[in-house]
Order: structure tokens, then sequence, then C-alpha cells
């Protein structure tokens, strides 16, 4: 298992090696200029010069590279250019309401699919398994801003149990944050459990009439036994495959419904350093989710290992 976990961690920075590369080069070929961003449409061409070359953006591309690449090392993704701070600042003070959002969400899709899809392979044809799957589809094909208006509609507009937007003030408790990003986690997480039932519910049915579970039967042992110790055991690699990038898709996900519920987290402050051009703070930013997608994908890598230890890699 060690040797398999080294083989990981040695793709994993083969991987972030090359999205620091791709990252680099997109953000420089993207049309557009910060400094003439920054200085509005009245600024002459020798105060856009001036800039430029007070932000180190006249050196050339491989030189911006090469600074670029040992800041990173170091750990300095340099310095956002709008909000004249670190990024790793910026981006830390940004990371709570994104990094619970992303937990809450994967929790409330993992609640709902996990038991739907293996009721609904055990029901296979039933009236609930055919209701499990034409709400799996419907999730599936809601935009989550869509969904996202509709329950702020109704369960803060109407209800007036929620805020319609906002995390709290600065003396907020831990409470009153999370009570905000119920909207926006149960948005997330309706619409993620559909990928999540189907798989579980295909998975299932795979394992439902092989000849070890018809054994386990044969000898006398309950109907929740069979299902859950040894059926739901075995279809499991498949199933956690997609709680995986269920969670890597959350994170980027969470730009969009971070904007409808004005959540000030990672997705809105990528959303505003790409309008501003901010090389830095877009690229800091990225190489963050990129990173988070990678780690989310070693840890099922390594859950792969405990599950069936068969696996190697």
């Amino acid at each position: 298992m060690i040797r398999s976990a080294l083989n990981r961690i040695f793709g994993m920075l083969v991987v972030m090696a090359l999205v620091v590369t791709i990252v680099f080069v997109i953000v420089r070929v993207t049309p557009g200029d910060p400094a003439a961003v920054m200085l509005g449409p009245d600024a002459t061409a020798a105060d856009i010069a001036s800039l430029r070359q007070r932000l180190g953006l006249d050196a050339s591309i491989p030189q911006q590279f090469i600074s670029y690449v040992g800041g990173v090392l170091r750990g300095d993704f340099g310095q956002s250019i709008f909000l004249n701070m670190p990024v790793t600042t910026a981006l830390m003070q940004r990371a709570e309401p994104t990094f619970f959002l992303t937990i809450f969400a994967l929790l409330i899709a993992t609640l709902i699919a996990l038991p739907v899809g293996v009721l609904s392979a055990y029901w296979r044809g039933s009236a609930f398994d055919q209701a499990a799957t034409a709400l799996a589809m419907f999730a599936a094909s809601v935009p989550s801003f869509w969904l996202g208006l509709i329950f702020m509609q109704v369960f803060a507009v109407q209800l007036g149990w929620f805020d319609t937007s906002g995390y709290g003030g600065p003396g907020a408790s831990f409470g009153e944050r999370m009570h905000h990003l119920v909207l926006p986690a149960t948005t997330l997480g309706l619409i993620s459990s559909a990928l999540i039932t189907r798989f579980t519910r295909a998975s299932m049915l795979d394992v439902l009439n092989d000849d070890y579970v018809r054994t386990a039967r044969s000898k006398g042992m309950s109907e929740w036994r069979v299902v859950v110790k040894h059926a739901l055991k075995n279809a499991l690699i498949p199933i956690l495959t997609v709680i995986g990038l269920t969670a890597a898709l959350l994170i980027s996900g969470a730009i969009v419904t971070e904007t409808v519920f004005g959540l000030p987290g990672v997705g809105s402050l990528i959303v505003s350093a790409v309008l501003r051009r901010d090389y830095p703070l877009i690229q800091g930013a990225l190489l963050v989710v990129a990173g988070l997608y990678v780690l989310v994908n070693f840890i099922i890598d390594m859950l792969y290992l405990l599950v069936d230890p068969r696996v190697r890699y």
C-alpha cells in the first residue's frame, strides 16, 4: 500500500506541474491587460506602461514563468493586483464558505443517493424505483442557478426561514454561518445526488445476482445483511469513484451557486479576478482548485486499496 501511495503522490506532482504550466500560459494568452483595467479608459499609454513595469508585466513570458514557478515552489503565489494583498491571504479569507459548502453539499448528496440507489436496485421495476429514476433524471437536468432561485423564492422570500444571500456578519457564530449555507448546499447536494444515485443503482444491480449473494441468501442470512455486507461492499468501488468525481465537480460548481446566493467564497473571488484580469489571483485560485481535485482523487484511490486490497497502482 505504501508503494502504491508513493506512486500516486509522484503522479500528483506531475499533474500539478502540468497544471501550473497550462494555467500560466492560458492566463497570459487571454486578451486583456490588468494595468489598463486598473487605470480605466482615460489612462495614457505612458501610465499603462509605467504600471506594467511596476507589476512586472513588462518582462518576457519565460522570465515571468520562471519567477512565478520559483514563487510557487516557495509557497508564494504572488500579490493580488487589485486586492493589494498576498494571493494566499485572499484565498484563505474566502476559503471557509467554499469548504463548508462543498462538504455540506457532498454530505447531502451522499446521504440521499446511497439509500435511494440501493433500494432502487433492490426493488428494481417497482413504483419506488421508477419514482427515484424520474427524480434523478429531473435533478440531473435542472441548472443549479434555477433550482437555487426557486429555493430562495420559496424558503427565503415566502416562508422567511433563511436569508436570501450572505454568510452572516463579521461576528456571526458558526451556527449562523451554517444556517446561511443550508439553501446553497441543498441546491448543490440535490443536483449532485442524481449522478451518485444512478451509479449506485447500476453498481448494485451488477452484484445483486452474483453467485456469492445467492450463496449468502442460501445460508439463511437476513436480507439486510446480504445487501449491506455482501452486495454493497462489493459495489463500493464504482460508487466511491463517482463520489470523488462529484466532490471535485462541487468545488468548481460552487462558483455559480456562490454567485446566486451572494456567498463570499473562492468561487465569487475567481469570478471577480477574471473580470479584473488579476493574473496572480486567477492563477493561485485555479491552482488551489486543481490541487483539491487531485487530492480528492488521491483519497479515493487510497480508499480503493482499503475496500479491495487487490487494487494496485
